[in-house]
């Protein structure tokens, strides 16, 4: 609970410094908060930034760096040779919809969802709880701070790097 208090002040602080200087794309927001420094360095390495600071809208549901240092060991290392650019540029847009959808546009119960440029789908489920995200390997990713507002669309921070694969199940 404490975690998730000062994660919620930090974005709190985050989306209000970004209204009030100057708007800022979900990619410069993402590169000044030290928890996706992994992510940005992915970003950068697929060759994305410029596309994902472009006009939008997204909606990027984007892992923290413990996201990625749950992986297997190596995973992350791997994904980001240049050999790799592919399959890196594959999970990251997995993690993106061309639309701006805000935690409360989500409709309650569970929904498939098509990410940016892909044939695969994501179940996002939404209640109670939380919003969820059940991703093609089959593991589920909670959001854990929503609606951080961008010039470009919003951000959703999530707790796991959601993985393509078999299509996900929504129950």
């Amino acid at each position: 609970m404490k975690i998730t208090l000062k994660a919620v002040i930090a974005a709190l602080a985050l989306s209000t410094a970004a209204g009030s200087v100057q708007a800022n794309t979900i990619v410069e927001i993402a590169a000044g908060d030290e928890r996706f420094s992994t992510l940005v360095a992915a970003v950068g390495a697929a060759g994305l930034v410029e596309a994902l600071s472009g006009p939008g809208p997204f909606t990027v549901y984007a892992p923290l760096n413990d996201a990625f240092a749950a992986l297997p060991e190596g995973t992350v290392e791997t994904l980001l040779k240049p050999e790799n650019k592919d399959q890196l540029t594959d999970v990251l847009l997995y993690h993106v919809d061309d639309r701006e959808l805000s935690a409360d546009m989500i409709p309650s119960g569970s929904n498939y969802f098509k990410p940016l440029l892909t044939s695969e789908r994501l179940c996002i489920t939404s209640g109670r709880e939380g919003v969820n995200i059940a991703d093609g390997s089959g593991e589920v990713a909670n959001v854990v701070i929503a609606d951080i507002q961008a010039d470009n669309g919003v951000i959703h921070v999530i707790d796991k790097v959601l993985l393509p694969g078999n299509r996900p199940a929504c129950h």
